[in-house]
């Protein structure tokens, strides 16, 4: 199969919610791009659906303003399809998506003289106080590399809450890899906005996710599959692995491809802990890899598995890692985790390297 058959392969699924992991090079983008042109031509040319991806970002270009010493640095929005509907966005429709990922910048649109057309560029700025008069005074800014990733997918997430996708670009939204080059913590966060744009618009939309990041696809499928709404996103979701053999692409089950999901979940976990960089997320991982050694071994409760691999106090260490997996949202709270906490991770991690001899 090539990109065109997983695309119509996609457009054929009832399911609402498509979540896909892929390697790095599988062609995330190229199935997306072949996805639109296959939606259009079934609908006489015409865009069915809005997306998120390499060309999307591309969308944003900065003119620097190098002739007047970067006194007027922007983010120009290049002209596309998507201009018409610039008019519903709002500077605080923006901020409200950016405020989990808690920036330090303000920004200001610069709209066209015919207003129809949209944004022309986006500023940003930072307030000082001069010291002389106490007066706050703007400074515009060049965001880094990462602060304007966060900011494009804000963008793009406003846009998808736009109530004005009537009949034009209405049936789908397809979402390639939003987590590409970022943190933990921000990746936690990005996954938490999903979660969010499924509890809007799974009802009417199809919603297409494409990762590279196991960390990530397994926070989101653990909330569709086993989270507290899990009755209702579970009869509409579909989990996917793309797979590349010799040239040839194919859709499988996670569940037909367990070894390859917990090594990957595994690796994350103990780069995290070789690297010293365990966050509150590692432990939603964590979870996940103990419930589906569980579900592996026929058993319902994960305090089996820690049972198995030698925790006396079983009860008690999962009662804690159930507390510590289950918080709504960690993007209000300190990526840091005490030491305590942090050897939690690491004991049962090490125990189930020592007791499963996983090859990392």
């Amino acid at each position: 199969m090539n990109h065109k058959d997983i695309a119509q392969q996609i457009i054929g699924l009832d399911e609402k919610i498509i979540l896909i992991y892929a390697f790095n090079t599988t062609g995330k983008t190229r199935l997306s791009v072949a996805f639109k042109n296959e939606t259009k031509e079934q609908n006489e040319g015409n865009h069915q659906g809005v997306y998120y991806n390499a060309f999307s970002e591309d969308l944003f270009t900065w003119d620097n303003d190098i002739y007047n010493d970067e006194e007027n640095i922007k983010l120009t929005v290049n002209y596309s399809s998507l201009n018409k509907f610039h008019a519903s966005l709002t500077e605080d429709s923006i901020k409200e998506k950016l405020e989990p990922y808690k920036i330090n910048y303000d920004f200001s649109f610069n709209l066209y003289d015919d207003t129809e057309k949209g944004i022309e560029s986006i500023s940003f700025f930072v307030l000082k106080k001069n010291k002389e008069n106490g007066e706050e005074e703007r400074f515009d800014i060049k965001i880094s590399r990462g602060e304007e990733r966060i900011f494009i997918w804000c963008f793009y997430l406003a846009l998808f809450s736009l109530e004005d996708w009537t009949e034009d670009q209405s049936q789908h939204f397809f979402i390639d890899d939003p987590v590409s080059s970022l943190d933990d913590h921000n990746i936690f966060t990005t996954a938490f906005t999903l979660i969010e744009l499924f509890e809007n618009y799974s009802s009417n939309k199809k919603i297409i996710i494409t990762t590279h990041h196991i960390g990530f696809f397994s926070i989101i499928a653990n909330w569709l599959t086993k989270g507290e709404k899990k009755d209702k996103f579970k009869s509409i979701s579909k989990l996917f692995i793309l797979n590349k053999t010799n040239g040839e692409l194919s859709l499988n089950s996670p569940r037909n491809d367990v070894f390859l999901y917990h090594l990957h979940l595994l690796k994350t976990l103990d780069k995290a802990i070789t690297d010293k960089k365990l966050g509150a997320y590692h432990f939603v991982l964590l979870r996940q890899i103990l419930e589906n050694i569980s579900s592996f071994l026929g058993v319902g409760r994960f305090s089996y598995v820690l049972e198995k691999i030698g925790f006396d106090d079983a009860s008690n260490k999962a009662f804690d890692l159930n507390i510590l997996s289950h918080k709504n949202i960690y993007t209000y709270e300190s990526e840091i985790i005490s030491d305590d906490n942090k050897k939690l991770i690491e004991d049962i991690v090490k125990a189930l390297k020592d007791k499963y001899q996983f090859k990392l």
